[in-house]
């Protein structure tokens, strides 16, 4: 393991660390990002049709079609279960009212507001840093990030969803998204939160659990 940081929330104490404030690539944790900008932007029934910009990205994909409507909440469940890139991209480009790169600012600005120190988004997908710039973040900030995140309970109940099914508004072709996070059909007290995966960054997680208090 490259980096790791585990904590108590109940008595916010720390349990481990090792080299929690080491760069590393954070994949598709990125998106608990791009999912916290989405809902805490008031748009979530919004409709969303989908561009060609929004869809070119690597897998893994929802294969959302250009010209397809979609609520924007719907979008958002698709990248926070099934890490779909492409619903994620589509939340970056019509967030940024068609600059990702302006929704990207945002990412980073907010990163600063809460407390992640170390931490440069390029992309709203988690995609590395050879494409895409220097895309960066620590263990420690992703904890950060997710002590943020889960003080939204529309976040949290995206984040233990194991499935997701949703649909096309005008055409009503239906879209099915399962969870990569194989704890939370395996352990009883997983409420979350996120996997990730790329070649560089090898596999990634945000786990969290919860049993009574």
């Amino acid at each position: 393991v490259d980096s790791i940081i585990a904590k108590d929330m109940g008595s916010k104490q720390l349990i481990f660390s090792k080299d929690e404030q080491k760069r590393t690539q954070p994949a598709s944790l990125t998106k608990i990002m791009t999912a916290i900008m989405a809902i805490e932007s008031g748009r979530m029934n919004d409709v969303v049709t989908i561009t060609k910009e929004m869809i070119q990205v690597e897998p893994t994909k929802a294969n959302l079609r250009v010209g397809e409507k979609f609520y924007l909440r719907d979008l958002v469940k698709a990248a926070m279960v099934m890490s779909a890139n492409d619903a994620a991209m589509s939340i970056g480009v019509y967030l940024g009212d068609g600059d990702v790169d302006d929704f990207v600012k945002e990412m980073n600005q907010k990163a600063k507001k809460i407390g992640m120190k170390n931490t440069n988004f390029t992309n709203p997908c988690g995609f590395d840093s050879t494409n895409f710039g220097n895309h960066y973040s620590t263990a420690l900030d992703l904890l950060t990030l997710s002590e943020y995140a889960i003080k939204n309970s529309a976040f949290n109940e995206m984040a233990k969803l194991k499935r997701h099914d949703f649909r096309a508004i005008n055409t009503k072709r239906t879209y099915a998204a399962y969870t990569h996070n194989k704890l939370l059909n395996n352990y009883k007290y997983a409420v979350g939160i996120k996997t990730g995966y790329t070649q560089k960054a090898g596999p990634c997680l945000i786990a969290r659990a919860k049993n009574g208090d």
